[in-house]
């Protein structure tokens, strides 16, 4: 057990700044996703 507590503090801190990027990365695509699916409804708007 206590050789677990500093693997954990070592290892734990890059995976949950990974996990944070890969949630803020997920929400930034699923809006380019979305702007993507509504382009052809504005491109016949403008036309």
């Amino acid at each position: 057990m206590d050789e677990l507590i500093p693997i954990i503090s070592q290892v734990g801190f890059p995976i949950v700044v990974s996990l944070y990027l890969l949630y803020r990365i997920e929400t930034k695509l699923d809006m380019v996703v979305q702007s993507i699916q509504n382009l052809p409804e504005r491109m016949k708007e403008r036309n």
